[in-house]
């Protein structure tokens, strides 16, 4: 089965990297689930919960406003500033 690869980046830093199966986050549009295989997409985030699902688990995340784009299965968030649960970082 194919995967996203997807990168959560902070303004002052990555915040995680991995790989997923699907993504969830809101746009001004309206919720988003992207799965590999999606069209190309450039959208605008609303703040909120971003959900990354993969095999491993589930990462969730809380961002301000951002970025999300969508190319060749790989997903890119971009946000000002992103708190997870955990305090770990990505390197």
């Amino acid at each position: 089965m194919s995967s996203l690869k997807v990168e959560l980046v902070a303004a002052d830093r990555k915040v995680w990297e991995g790989e997923a199966s699907l993504v969830r986050a809101r746009s001004i549009e309206g919720d988003l689930g992207i799965m590999p295989g999606h069209q190309p997409l450039l959208a605008v985030l609303v703040g909120g919960d971003v959900i990354i699902e993969s095999d491993g688990g589930r990462k969730d995340a809380q961002i301000d406003e951002g970025f999300l784009s969508v190319a060749n299965d790989v997903v890119t968030i971009v946000a000002q500033s992103v708190s997870t649960g955990d305090s770990k970082r990505a390197s």
